[in-house]
């Protein structure tokens, strides 16, 4: 299977560049992955598609400001890094730039007014080269990491996104939690609260799980052959209550829709075998690489709200193991004639 199997044209002012004012009013996409068929629709009838007695699995990992600017000590050379993973309470694995400049036992200052370290709220210091040519940065700073960072960090849009962000919130869903992403997980950005508690009304339950996006939301596909991509390890966690709830759903005969590609990769991830055969989902925790393209098997998800992705990316190939690939492909080309809006700020597609 090749990666340019995946690849679809898409013109360039199709691609969102800023969220819209009304988070539900976005255009919804239905995609029978059985048929193939195709109907439009709007996001705020999303519920339309949904049964009581269904479960919606949401990721509410919360972006964090991850992206910071600052010099390097002595040079003053400008230094772009982008927090990946916390490593510990002061140490992170981190995307840096330039990279060849910033070797190990390289000084980084962050809001430092006049360049000097007395002066300078947060000063990272490079102390490791690990995969990929990350870096692991040990910080140094006074107070609390997280107050620091929200007064000095950017949110960390994708590099297709050209536009200031002026409300940091539009980059969170309403019911991000818990901070450690790179990025968001973008088909729970089109929830309003009001929808929420519509959907929760009609007796469909809601189901958390916490997946932290990182590197590989940043990383294209670059090999030909689909099989040697290496997807990077994300943290996940299951908790207790909802592999109740999304094992109970299975039981009754309901159906397990996960809200964007991270919730579902997080309970495939944590599928497990029960006694009597069948697949159940585990409450745990841990790393994930877990990689979804055509040939899957499938454990737990029945259904899928997702947003439109990248050409030749792991994300349209994890729609295409679920929906297709010649479903997919023919639907994404449906989007572009309709002129849908793409990617992290566009518009989204429920397959079910």
């Amino acid at each position: 299977m090749k990666t340019s199997d995946f690849y679809y044209d898409l013109p360039e002012e199709l691609i969102a560049q800023d969220p819209l004012a009304d988070r539900s009013s976005s255009r919804l996409m239905h995609l029978d992955p059985v048929t193939g068929k195709v109907t439009h629709d709007t996001f705020k009838n999303v519920i339309n598609y949904l049964e009581p007695g269904d479960t919606l699995v949401i990721n509410d990992t919360k972006v964090i400001p991850a992206r910071l600017y600052g010099v390097r000590e002595g040079t003053l050379g400008k230094v772009e890094i982008l927090l990946l993973v916390r490593k510990s309470a002061d140490t992170w694995e981190c995307l840096v730039k330039p990279g060849k400049k910033c070797k190990v036992g390289t000084t980084i200052l962050f809001g430092s007014p006049d360049g000097k370290a007395e002066n300078c709220p947060l000063i990272g210091e490079i102390i490791d080269i690990v995969d990929e040519g990350n870096r692991l940065i040990r910080f140094r700073f006074d107070g609390i990491f997280e107050e620091v960072l929200d007064s000095l960090g950017e949110m960390p849009l994708p590099p297709y996104i050209h536009h200031k962000l002026e409300d940091r919130s539009r980059y969170n869903t309403v019911y991000a939690e818990h901070d450690g992403s790179a990025a968001a997980p973008t088909a729970g950005l089109h929830f309003t609260r009001e929808l929420l508690a519509e959907i929760e009304n009609k007796g469909i339950n809601i189901a958390h799980v916490t997946l932290h996006v990182g590197l590989g939301t940043f990383r294209p596909v670059k090999v030909d052959d689909v099989n040697n991509h290496h997807m990077h390890s994300e943290y996940y966690i299951v908790p207790e209550e909802t592999a109740r709830i999304v094992n109970e759903t299975r039981a009754s005969g309901h159906r397990v829709i996960c809200v964007g590609t991270t919730s579902c990769r997080t309970i495939e991830s944590a599928a497990e075998r029960s006694a009597d055969g069948s697949w159940i989902l585990a409450p745990k925790s841990g790393w994930t690489q877990i990689f979804i393209y055509p040939g899957y098997e499938w454990k737990l998800m029945q259904g899928l709200i997702t947003n439109f992705h990248l050409p030749e990316s792991t994300l349209v190939m994890l729609v295409s193991a679920f929906a297709g690939r010649e479903h997919v492909l023919s639907a994404y080309a449906e989007a572009v004639r309709e002129r849908y809006r793409f990617f992290s700020f566009g518009d989204a597609m429920i397959v079910l």
